[in-house]
């Protein structure tokens, strides 16, 4: 064969070199005769497109990484919004319990509360007629035999009641409990509607001293009895009336207020109530005993308990410290009577206490129908429940998904890593290897 020829063949003769880490596919023919500068630009070439496919599996990684973050955050949003759902459901499940009644002592009355029984309100007021020097027991005798005189009429036109006859609860033990809370004196305060009510209960002469022969004093003084002491009267108009919403669908016109949290969002363990709401009161006492137009519940027992927390036990009650801003009771006897004031001992005997009604005439007019309510609320928690547990998992799902994806990038990454450093030394003669 001639130079020529050989030159020729050589000419027609190919290579095929393949990029490092390159499939078939990825294969550059460089034509050696070309000289250096043809096979330089094969190489350039097969970079591009070795670039090119790793662009395009990052971008699909990271696209990858993106979705699997949006499921994420739309199952903790999802968790998010059945927790709160819960904890309306849970709200509605507590009010509807206090509306039934159904709260109950952990510990029944023991020896020491053998003076429990179960009266109405005849046995209440038998017990104040008893403290027949009180302001409370003259007032209630003037009622029950001089209540059609023309002066025991003028007072009754403002005086709303004593305390203790004011309202009803559904439980003996709780009737002690908040009884005792209150305390005597409390009990037997008189209530009136306004401030000329409270003038008319006690006059006083020029020299400022109480003229006994008018007012309350001159009305005992009329039976034969001598009104001694100090007593407690309390003005509605006076007292600074609960602003906000009440229970929904509650006749007894329940006060909606803020139930205590703890940090995930639920009721703390043994929380039953507010004591304000645990009250039942006459509808005539609902509303309109103010010029203002309010009722007791927002008036005087939101003013004598305010915002006073129930629980089922002291233990309870106690691991619950952080959210009581108030008082606290339980039904077991414990009390706390504001941050760090706590009764402690034996419980206190107040023999006036609220009326325990019996049988059906204890029961809300509405009873079966709150009852289905509650059962239907039930039901709805329940279902709430397993679509919350559903919806954990498939976000632990999500995530484990999210965090080998993580890895597989982290993975990529780092053999692209490796890659271009040996491009770099392959595309520069003069680098150090």
């Amino acid at each position: 064969m001639s130079t020529s020829q050989t030159n020729n063949h050589n000419q027609d003769s190919v290579n095929a070199t393949a990029l490092p880490g390159q499939d078939s596919l990825a294969l550059v023919v460089v034509d050696q005769n070309e000289g250096p500068a043809n096979a330089n630009s094969g190489v350039l070439s097969g970079g591009v497109l070795q670039a090119d496919a790793l662009i395009s599996s990052s971008k699909r990684l990271q696209d990858d990484l993106q979705s699997l973050g949006l499921k994420i955050k739309q199952h903790e949003d999802n968790i998010k919004s059945l927790k709160a759902q819960k904890n309306i459901l849970d709200d509605s499940i507590l009010d509807k319990q206090v509306i039934l009644g159904k709260y109950h002592s952990s510990a029944p009355p023991t020896a020491e509360d053998n003076s429990l029984s179960n009266g109405g309100d005849e046995e209440t007021t038998e017990q104040i007629l008893k403290r027949d020097q009180s302001a409370a027991g003259i007032w209630c005798q003037l009622k029950n035999s001089h209540g059609t005189q023309a002066p025991v009429l003028a007072l009754s036109k403002d005086v709303v009641g004593i305390v203790a006859t004011l309202g009803k609860v559904d439980d003996e033990n709780l009737s002690r409990l908040l009884s005792e809370y209150l305390g005597a004196d409390t009990m037997l305060s008189i209530v009136c509607q306004t401030r000329q009510g409270l003038k008319a209960l006690e006059t006083y002469n020029r020299e400022g001293g109480i003229d006994k022969s008018a007012g309350l004093h001159g009305l005992s003084s009329s039976i034969g009895r001598t009104l001694n002491g100090r007593f407690l009267v309390i003005c509605l108009e006076d007292l600074r009336p609960y602003v906000g919403d009440f229970v929904a669908d509650d006749s007894q016109r329940r006060l909606d207020l803020f139930k205590p949290r703890l940090p995930n969002g639920e009721c703390p363990p043994g929380f039953l109530g507010f004591a304000v709401n645990m009250v039942n009161i006459e509808t005539t006492n609902l509303i309109c005993l103010t010029p203002s137009g309010h009722g007791l519940r927002e008036t005087l027992f939101y003013h004598l308990f305010s915002r006073t927390q129930v629980y089922s036990t002291r233990a309870h009650m106690l691991c619950a410290r952080p959210l009581i801003s108030g008082g606290a009771i339980s039904l077991d006897g414990g009390i706390i009577r504001g941050p760090g004031m706590y009764s402690l001992g034996n419980r206190e005997d107040v023999d006036v206490r609220f009326a325990v009604p019996s049988g059906a005439s204890s029961r809300p007019a509405n009873y079966h129908e709150t009852e289905n309510q509650m059962k239907d609320l039930k039901w709805k928690r329940e279902k709430l429940l397993e679509d919350l547990q559903r919806e954990r998992q498939m976000l632990d799902h999500a995530k484990l998904n999210f965090e080998r994806k993580k890895q597989e990038f982290v993975m990529f990454l780092a053999q692209s890593s490796s890659y271009a450093n040996q491009v770099h030394l392959g595309s520069n003669p003069m680098a150090p290897r």
